[in-house]
C-alpha cells in the first residue's frame, strides 16, 4: 500500500549494514531547467535496525512534524543553545566552572549529539584525568543539555536517563577527590601572614563562615550588614545554600575593610573590579598556600569550618543553616528558622 503524497518512504539500503532501513521525506523541489523537470529534495528522519521500526518512525514523524536538521546538530552546537539560555541565569562563578567543564568535551564537541553513546561519555571522563568536583561540573552540565534536548525534540526522553549512569567515581581512579581540613598550625600560619598579602584575609573569613568561595566573590555590598554582623547570600549552587551567614567577631575587621574599597562587590581585585573564581583561584590562592607550604584547595576552608562547628558542639541545625547545606527532615528546612544571635554565638565558638 502506496503512501499519500507528501508523507515521506521507507526503503532498505544496499549491503551489510547495522541499520539498513532509512526512512526520509521529500522537503522541496528542484526544478532542472535543461531537461524541464523538477526532481525531489530528501531529507533522511533516520536509520533503523528493522522495517516495523522506520516506519513506526515515519509515522510518529507525520504525527509531529519536527525539525529533522535539529536531528544533526552536534555536541558544540547544543552546548552553544544551551549555554546561551542557561548563562543568563546562573552567576559568573557557575559559568566559569561550566566553561571549563565543556573544554574537557573537546574529544566530541564534533559528534552528532543524538548519537552520542554512553559508554563515549564514560570514556570521556575515564580519560580526563579530572578530580571529582570537575566530573561532577561536567555530569551536571552533560544533564541540563539532554534536558534542552529533550524540550526542543533533539533526543526522545529516554536518552536524558543515559547521563544517570556516568560513573565518576571509578575505583583506582586517579581523580579521586579527599577533602582535608586545615590543622590548627595552618590556620595560625594564616593568621600570622595576614599582613603580607591582604588576600590572606579573604581565606580567614572564608575559614569562619563556611562560605563557598564562588558564594562569596557573589557578595554585593548592599548584602552586607556589619552593624548586625551577618551577610546575604543571594546566588548559590543550591537552594540551601540562599541564606545569611554570621560574620565571626574575628574576622569583622576584614570584612570592615573591605567594605571600605572601591566597587560593587564585596572582594574585588585590587584595581576595584569584580572577581572571577579563576582569578582568584590563579592569581591569589596558589600563590598564598605556595608562600605558606600549604597544599589545600579553597573548598578546604567550608570542610575546616563545619568540622570545627562540630567539634565546638554546634547543633548540626544550626551548622546546616550557616554553611547552606540541606537538613533530610523537612520539617527541619521549612519550619526551623534559626536566629542570627543564635548562629553569631555558634560561629564565635571556633
Amino acid at each position: 500500500m502506496r503512501n499519500p503524497n507528501g508523507y515521506g518512504s521507507v526503503y532498505k539500503l544496499s549491503g551489510n549494514r547495522r541499520n539498513p532501513w532509512a526512512v526520509r521525506i521529500t522537503t522541496g523541489w528542484d526544478f532542472d531547467a535543461e531537461k524541464g523537470k523538477s526532481n525531489p529534495i530528501y531529507k533522511f528522519i533516520g536509520y533503523y535496525r528493522t522495517q516495523k521500526e522506520a516506519i513506526m518512525a515515519l509515522a510518529h514523524y507525520n504525527e509531529s512534524p519536527y525539525d529533522i536538521s535539529a536531528k544533526t546538530l552536534t555536541f558544540e552546537e547544543i552546548y552553544d543553545k544551551w549555554s546561551n539560555i542557561h548563562f543568563e541565569k546562573i552567576s559568573n562563578s557557575n559559568i566559569t566552572g561550566y566553561k571549563a567543564a565543556y573544554r574537557i568535551c573537546e574529544p566530541i564537541k564534533d559528534m552528532i549529539f543524538s548519537e552520542i553513546r554512553l559508554d563515549q561519555l564514560q570514556n570521556l571522563v575515564d580519560k580526563s584525568g579530572k578530580n571529582t568536583p570537575t566530573l561532577k561540573k561536567i555530569k551536571i552540565m552533560l544533564g541540563l543539555m539532554y534536558d534542552y534536548a529533550v524540550i526542543h525534540d533533539i533526543v526522545p526522553v529516554e536518552k536524558r536517563e543515559k547521563v544517570r549512569y556516568l560513573d565518576i567515581s571509578k575505583p583506582g581512579n586517579p581523580n579521586s577527590y579527599t577533602r582535608t581540613k586545615f590543622s590548627s598550625a595552618q590556620i595560625n600560619k594564616v593568621w600570622s601572614a595576614k599582613d603580607d598579602d591582604i588576600y590572606y584575609s579573604v581565606v580567614l573569613m572564608m575559614l569562619y563562615s563556611g562560605v563557598r568561595i564562588g558564594e562569596l566573590l557573589e557578595v554585593k555590598k548592599s548584602d552586607v550588614h556589619l552593624d548586625e554582623q551577618w551577610f546575604f547570600i543571594a546566588k548559590s549552587k543550591t537552594m540551601a545554600g540562599i541564606r545569611e551567614v554570621p560574620i565571626a567577631d574575628k574576622v569583622l575587621p576584614f570584612f570592615e575593610y573591605w567594605m571600605g574599597r572601591d566597587g560593587e562587590y564585596l572582594i574585588s581585585t585590587p584595581e576595584g573590579d569584580s572577581m572571577t573564581y579563576d582569578r582568584f583561584y590563579r592569581t591569589h590562592w596558589k600563590a598564598l598556600m605556595s608562600y605558606l607550604d600549604i597544599k589545600h584547595t579553597p573548598h578546604c576552608t567550608r570542610y575546616t569550618t563545619i568540622s570545627s562547628l562540630t567539634q565546638a558542639g554546634v547543633d548540626d541545625r544550626i551548622i546546616k543553616q550557616i554553611v547552606g547545606h540541606s537538613g533530610k527532615d523537612v520539617t527541619e528546612i521549612v519550619y526551623t528558622k534559626i536566629d542570627m544571635d543564635v548562629k553569631l554565638e555558634a560561629i564565635n565558638r571556633i
